[in-house]
């Protein structure tokens, strides 16, 4: 899996580009550019060098990033193991207040019991996770609210 994904916006819409001029463009090896050319990347024509233009790279780059979109239907969180939608495991979610009206569930994964979490406002609960049991969680407001840090340290120079 790549570590960044090639931008589409940075392909100017109007220019022609080649296929090493265009890998330049987004930053990717020129096989990358060859290797879209045989998933449906279109040249304009067939002549060489190869010519893209950036509207149809654009496009293209564009229908690739909608492919790999995964939305989760009500009830679901994302898993990153499974790298889909899953249903938590028993139905029980954890909400964890972040701020007032928003915060983060958490989960366990109905399939490998990996930690899922996904990011909601507190008046969509009912609506995004129906047939679930939540249990509110309140974090810590403050660091203040904590039990003050050992004094024990070993910077002291008493020694010499």
């Amino acid at each position: 899996m790549a570590a960044s994904r090639a931008n589409p916006f940075s392909v100017k819409q109007h220019y022609s580009y080649t296929a090493s001029g265009l890998a330049v463009c987004l930053g990717v090896h020129k096989n990358t550019v060859r290797h879209w050319q045989r998933k449906g990347l279109a040249a304009i024509d067939g002549c060489r060098p190869l010519m893209f233009h950036g509207a149809a790279v654009r496009d293209f780059l564009l229908k690739q990033r909608a492919a790999r979109k995964q939305p989760c239907s009500p009830s679901e969180l994302l898993c990153l193991r499974c790298r889909k939608p899953q249903k938590p495991a028993e139905m029980v979610v954890e909400f964890l207040e972040m701020r007032p009206g928003s915060g983060n569930l958490r989960a366990a994964c109905k399939v490998c019991g990996a930690r899922m979490h996904r990011r909601i406002r507190e008046a969509d609960l009912g609506r995004l996770m129906p047939g679930c049991v939540v249990q509110h969680r309140h974090r810590d407001h403050s660091l203040m609210e904590h039990a003050p840090s050992s004094l024990n340290c070993d910077s002291s120079q008493d020694d010499r």
